[in-house]
C-alpha cells in the first residue's frame, strides 16, 4: 500500500476514487501522568517516553486507515494528513487522526 501526503502517485495515474478513509487512536489521561511522572526520562530537552507514546498512536492511527483502505480494494491513499486533538473536560485526552484518499492506481 503506497501513502503520501501528496494529491498524486508520480508516475502512477489515479483511475478510481474510492473515497475518504481515516483511523484514529486517543491516548487518556494517566499516560500523560506516567509520562510527566517519568520525566527524568528527557535528554536533551525531549522527553523520549512522550515522543514514543505519540508514535505509537499516530502509527496506530495510520494502520487503521490503511486497514479501511485495504477494505475498499485501494492500491494507495493520497492526500494523507495526520491531526492531534485534546478531548475531554480537562482536555486530558489526546485523539491522533489520519485521513486520507483511498485510491485505485493504473
Amino acid at each position: 500500500m503506497i501513502i503520501t501526503t501528496t494529491p498524486t502517485v508520480a508516475e502512477r495515474p489515479t483511475v478510481q476514487t474510492l473515497g475518504v478513509v481515516a483511523g484514529e487512536a486517543i491516548i487518556g489521561a494517566h499516560i500523560f501522568k506516567d509520562l510527566f511522572a517519568g520525566i527524568r526520562d528527557i535528554v536533551g530537552g525531549r522527553a523520549g517516553s512522550y515522543e514514543n507514546t505519540l508514535r505509537e498512536a499516530r502509527d496506530t492511527a495510520q494502520r487503521e486507515m490503511i486497514e479501511a483502505a485495504q477494505a475498499l480494494g485501494a492500491d494507495a491513499v493520497v492526500g494523507v494528513d495526520f491531526d492531534y486533538e485534546t478531548l475531554g473536560a480537562d482536555n486530558g485526552m489526546l485523539m491522533v487522526a489520519a485521513t486520507g484518499t483511498a485510491v485505485k492506481l493504473g
